[in-house]
């Protein structure tokens, strides 16, 4: 779990040692404009900008009952953040496996890749899709899900 924020901690980390000449200087509105964006880095390669990741086991559970497409991703992987962003609201839809969280899932990611954790990897009815485009993974949601 922890492992998920070393990236997001990295950036204010750098983001406080960019800002701390600025500070010393006088330069309180570039200081708080090169913190903001460290801040928005942070976030966006932190868990919070991806639904709650669940277990392998759990999605394809879940994907059997009410047929909506799983998610493998990593977190600070950018094509996962990529498929995030791009899919939008309807991103909250699909079910999302962080591999770097469970074994289980980065051992199916690895069966679907010839034995490469490459992510995002879509499970649509059972078949992997690797980085696909973001249109067509929205595509396969149904209107109802």
């Amino acid at each position: 779990m922890t492992r998920a924020w070393y990236l997001p901690t990295l950036f204010v980390v750098c983001g406080a040692f960019a800002t701390a000449p600025l500070l010393a200087e006088g330069r309180f509105f570039a200081a708080a404009l090169l913190t903001l964006v460290f801040v928005l880095f942070a976030w966006l390669q932190s868990p919070l900008v991806f639904p709650r990741s669940i277990s392998a086991a759990e999605a394809q559970r879940r994907s059997e009952a009410d047929g909506r497409p799983i998610v493998y991703w990593r977190t600070g992987c950018t094509y996962c953040l990529r498929l995030r962003l791009r899919l939008g609201r309807s991103g909250h839809r699909l079910h999302w496996v962080d591999i770097g969280r469970d074994p289980a899932a980065a051992a199916v990611v690895r069966a679907a890749n010839d034995g490469d954790e490459i992510v995002p990897t879509v499970m649509v009815a059972g078949r992997p899709y690797t980085n696909p485009d973001p249109a067509w993974v929205r595509a396969r949601l149904s209107p109802t899900t």
